[in-house]
């Protein structure tokens, strides 16, 4: 056993220090990127905020909607081959560079992945996602992956340490997730004890991604547009969205309505029980859920949320001087603090 004693941070710890800055109007600033891949071809460019590959989330109908906003989506790992082929010839070859193909990592994913890699040529970009990372049998698929598909970009997660990184990215990934219990429907961190806050896990793994020539994604523990802000201002490359995509006309999981009339959308993480019912007949009992269930307000279109977003984005970039997001993390100073906002209205 052994204890660090250097403090970890997470969104709720710090606030951006404003600085002197030229810009007259939000409207100066360009959200908008381009990433050159490590090992996946061709340059992308686009607004790096990804919708998570949760059921509830990562739709066929969200990646359309997000995709009107440049913005991209990691479609969830259990649409059917059929499904893809049929998405795919009615209107998802256009938004092709803003989707990924989600995939677990035993062998009937794999051969899934290839038959919708196959049969859909022109999709680009595949996420290999895993709740825990650190398996060895994780890295060996991602290594597997890279040698049958060596022209994707390859997306892999998660883990949150700068070795964990290093290593992913030198078995071919091109991104790495970083998050491990932050999200807003995760219990990992009260189930298994295990977890690293969200800020120093970016700060750190965007450093060791970037000495290679790689990228990271900072996927859960955004509540706020501010904590969106204070993700790419730590040196997140892209920022995974899941509650605060949730709970939309375009997202996924049951519409309820109340007797009074009220309409409620369901919201479950992918390690609870819910979606262990839908997908693997049950909780098996060698595991535990690490995931709730929860009804979030139905919320209307994504993209009054969507505009939200970008538009506090933007407003942090004129707070400190940044013309474009990809100057926001050399802008950006935190400080630590006590409090965030004022709550006497409540939150």
């Amino acid at each position: 056993m052994r204890i660090e004693n250097d403090i970890k941070l997470g969104f709720k710890d710090v606030m951006i220090r404003p600085k002197r800055s030229t810009l007259s109007s939000r409207a100066e600033v360009t959200l908008a990127r381009k990433f050159k891949f490590l090992h996946g071809g061709d340059a992308w460019q686009g607004i790096p905020i990804m919708a998570a590959n949760m059921d509830t989330v990562g739709t066929m109908e969200m990646a359309a909607a997000l995709a009107e906003h440049q913005l991209f989506t990691a479609l969830h790992k259990h649409y059917t081959p059929a499904q893809w082929k049929t998405f795919m010839e009615t209107g998802g070859t256009a938004i092709t560079e803003q989707i990924a193909v989600s995939t677990g990592t035993n062998d009937a994913d794999a051969k899934k992945l290839a038959v919708i890699l196959a049969e859909n040529s022109t999709l680009r970009f595949v996420c290999i996602d895993v709740a825990n990372g650190y398996a060895e049998k994780f890295v060996d698929f991602v290594k597997s992956t890279r040698e049958k598909h060596p022209g994707k970009v390859i997306i892999a997660g998660n883990v949150v340490t700068g070795e964990m990184v290093e290593e992913l990215l030198l078995a071919g990934a091109d991104m790495v997730k970083v998050g491990i219990g932050p999200g807003s429907v995760c219990t990992t961190r009260v189930k298994t004890g295990v977890g690293y806050p969200q800020l120093s896990a970016i700060i750190e793994c965007a450093d060791a991604a970037h000495g290679l020539g790689g990228q990271i994604i900072s996927d859960g523990g955004c509540k706020v547009p501010g904590d969106v802000a204070k993700a790419f201002g730590g040196g997140a490359d892209f920022v995974m969205l899941g509650g605060m995509l949730a709970g939309h006309e375009e997202s996924g999981g049951q519409l309820v309505e109340k007797e009074d009339g009220s309409k409620y959308k369901q919201f479950y993480g992918m390690s609870s029980e819910t979606a262990m019912e839908k997908y693997a007949n049950g909780v098996a009992e060698y595991r535990a859920s690490e995931g709730k269930t929860i009804e979030i307000p139905f919320r209307g279109s994504v993209s009054d949320t969507v505009l939200d977003i970008l538009g506090g984005l933007r407003s942090t970039c004129t707070y400190v001087g940044a013309q474009s997001l990809k100057e926001l993390t050399k802008r950006t100073t935190f400080i630590r603090v006590q409090e965030q906002h004022n709550e006497w209205f409540g939150e």
